[in-house]
């Protein structure tokens, strides 16, 4: 194998790094289906404003094209690319870019409690957390679908990922 062909297989396998990867939990950290329980330091934004700003910064992403391991709009976002790419525009704040280390450093809501600006999780890949979005109010979220996809808005009563809903973080406090 030459010097390209070893090049092009490492930076390939470096892509497939993101909201789809297998992540071994922390050992301070169990996860259980539905749940996540972990003792990493949690994301807390401190501005109530940012979760409006959040979902209009979210709105502009529409449209845009799905790559797996994107963390940029000019090259294309994953799900986790897009939602930490989002928080770290709005608050300067950089999320992990996996669904499954989002959902550890976030804190755990009610489906009924769900405000503008938080976080919904999917279990599409038999496993936990493996798919996620910002909820944008009225039953909606936004999100990077998986490949051939493009960002955009879903209701959450829709019956794929209906039956696939794993749980609602949020990045403020609940105060």
């Amino acid at each position: 194998m030459n010097r390209s062909a070893i090049f092009a297989a490492v930076a390939a396998v470096l892509v497939l790094h993101g909201c789809s990867t297998v992540v071994s939990t922390p050992p301070t950290a169990r996860t259980v289906p539905g749940q996540i329980i972990d003792q990493a330091p949690q994301v807390q934004l401190n501005n109530p404003a940012d979760a409006e700003q959040i979902v209009l910064f979210s709105y502009g992403l529409l449209g845009t094209g799905y790559r797996f391991g994107g963390r940029n709009p000019e090259a294309g976002l994953d799900c986790s690319g897009m939602v930490s790419y989002v928080v770290e525009q709005v608050s300067g704040v950089r999320l992990p870019h996996n669904a499954a280390r989002i959902a550890a450093q976030t804190r755990v809501i009610a489906t009924d409690s769900l405000q503008p600006g938080d976080l919904v999780f999917f279990n599409t890949q038999n496993r936990p957390y493996s798919h996620m979005g910002i909820y944008l109010g009225d039953g909606k979220f936004i999100h990077a679908p998986s490949s051939k996809g493009k960002v955009r808005v879903e209701k959450m009563n829709n019956r794929y990922f209906a039956q696939r809903f794993d749980g609602a973080r949020s990045l403020f406090s609940d105060g």
